[in-house]
């Protein structure tokens, strides 16, 4: 996993071709057809290369959820062992690794009245106080969040108030696609200078190669605004250039402005929900080669 525009593509690619593995998608924008090029997704001289799996499958009126895709991504794992092939997961969307490591959690669906009383009892008495609850209630579960990770706290406590089993007893029960031992999980950490030219950048390759034409596409086909094909990055900056309402250089710093921020939510991510992966902070090709390497081949007590 990594941040969007940190190399993950060309980095699975590179280990694809030497540990003859096929390449298994983990971004949850990738798994759209109508993003080829907003989402970054390999193109055909990656594809032809080695063997890529759940790359543009999913159309995009259909709202994807983390289940479905756990399941493809299962089947995919399944398929391509049963072919004596490695298998290596690349993308950015941390909620589809935490699934396939951890598999989802058989919780109840949020109860508006109960979150809503929770809300403001976290208004009146400050979050520390329901932290301090949670602690209480379900200890694992609050020992791995962080005091002021509000939407997480909020949700443990109601998962234990309305169902008298605690969030880590669910977890407990779930299972991801991977056995517990046999795998290594490895982050891109950029220096963030060097993402942000890399994203800066990334505006204008896009545009080369028909950023503007598949806005357009999306566009036509009049979805809405709700889906998440329509929530990618990009898509609404580029869809209001080519209604009138925006200038390309407009739109293109909106887009900057926004891949930026993505990019800082999913290293908050790797930081506080990927504490035993093995870090790669890099900043050249070679240099994430050679540490993946050194990860995949580590024994596993190093790394987590």
């Amino acid at each position: 996993m990594g941040p969007t525009a940190s190399g993950k593509s060309a980095l699975a690619l590179d280990l694809a071709r030497i540990a003859q593995a096929d390449v298994i998608n983990a971004d949850a924008l990738q798994v759209y057809g109508d993003l080829r090029v907003l989402s970054n997704r390999p193109g055909p001289q990656e594809l032809a290369a080695a063997p890529h799996r759940l790359f543009g499958y999913v159309d995009g009126e259909i709202r994807y959820s983390v289940g479905a895709w756990l399941e493809a991504a299962r089947a995919a794992i399944h398929s391509a062992w049963a072919a004596g092939r490695n298998v290596i997961l690349a993308g950015g969307t941390g909620l589809y690794f935490k699934a396939l490591t951890e598999g989802l959690v058989d919780a109840p669906p949020a109860d508006p009245a109960l979150r809503a009383a929770l809300a403001e009892e976290a208004k009146q008495a400050g979050l520390g106080a329901l932290y301090h609850r949670l602690r209480a209630l379900d200890p694992a579960t609050a020992a791995r969040l962080a005091p002021g990770d509000a939407p997480r706290i909020l949700r443990a406590l109601e998962i234990v108030i309305a169902t008298g089993e605690s969030l880590a007893v669910l977890q407990s029960r779930s299972a991801g696609a991977l056995p517990k031992e046999g795998w290594r999980g490895v982050c891109l950490a950029p220096d963030r200078a060097i993402l942000r030219d890399r994203i800066a950048a990334r505006f204008t390759g896009m545009l080369g190669q028909g950023a503007l034409d598949e806005a357009a596409g999306l566009a036509k086909r009049g979805l809405s605004p709700a889906l998440p094909v329509m929530k990618a990055l990009g898509v609404r900056w580029l869809i209001a250039h080519l209604a009138g309402e925006l200038s390309l250089e407009a739109a293109e710093s909106c887009i900057v402005r926004d891949t930026q921020r993505y990019a800082k939510r999913q290293r908050t991510w790797m930081a506080h929900q990927m504490p035993g992966w093995h870090r790669l902070d890099g900043s050249a090709p070679a240099d994430w080669l050679e540490g993946a390497l050194a990860a995949w081949t580590a024994p596993r007590s190093e790394h987590g």
